[in-house]
């Protein structure tokens, strides 16, 4: 099975060369970065693995949208900058895909770190995905091209539009949430502070789901890098 990899990345080069080391050992069909304008080292560290490189307005769902109009892969990864898929969880979404009949699916969450609170939430998250059927970026979703192509694409919020495209993509059709992995960076917790992320991250899904509009939830959630 042909795999795209998108990326949309925004001034990720302190993590980014982390993440296309750990991505090229699957060997995917390709690697698509989607950059957002970035003004520090990430297209350099892009053009050193002679990546192909899409440039869109700043914005999560543009980015990913821009990617995805020139994937040539039968299956769309959507990997966040600061998170990895390792060998286990990539051949499970591969084998899965190639013998189901899902449209697509997103893996369960791993946040990289030692701290007991943290593999907490990491345990809470993939409850949260499998039992409200509500699943974020940071699970690495994938869909089948034809489909998020049919579905016309990502939503162009400025939050959540994570949270809306899964939701979209469950009423067209079968998905699976894969208790392999996806292992993110706990760079946003170690900043903001684990309690202080945890509930802010709570609240703005549960006023985006209440219909809050996503312009003002957007201007709390703050950019970490």
């Amino acid at each position: 099975m042909k795999i795209s990899v998108i990326i949309p990345t925004l001034n990720e080069a302190l993590i980014l060369n982390q993440t296309l080391t750990a991505i090229n050992q699957h060997s995917p069909h390709e690697v698509i970065i989607a950059d957002g304008g970035s003004q520090d080292d990430t297209l350099d560290i892009a053009k050193s693995f002679s990546l192909r490189i899409v440039n869109s307005p700043p914005g999560r769902a543009l980015q990913m949208n821009a990617g995805a109009r020139t994937a040539t892969g039968e299956l769309l990864l959507f990997l966040h900058a600061d998170s990895q898929v390792d060998a286990k969880s990539y051949k499970k979404m591969v084998a899965v895909m190639k013998r189901g009949n899902s449209l697509g699916g997103a893996f369960s969450l791993a946040i990289e770190s030692d701290k007991p609170s943290l593999r907490l939430i990491s345990t809470l998250a993939t409850l949260r995905s499998k039992y409200l059927h509500l699943v974020y970026g940071d699970q690495a979703i994938f869909v089948r091209t034809h489909v998020f192509r049919e579905m016309g694409g990502v939503a162009c919020l400025p939050i959540c539009e994570d949270l809306d495209f899964f939701r979209r993509l469950q009423k067209k059709g079968p998905t699976v949430l894969l208790e392999e992995k996806t292992f993110t960076s706990a760079r946003r917790w170690r900043t903001e502070g684990i309690v202080f992320t945890t509930l802010r991250n709570i609240v703005i899904a549960a006023l985006f789901l209440l219909g809050f509009p996503p312009r003002i939830l957007s201007k709390w959630y703050l950019v970490i890098r």
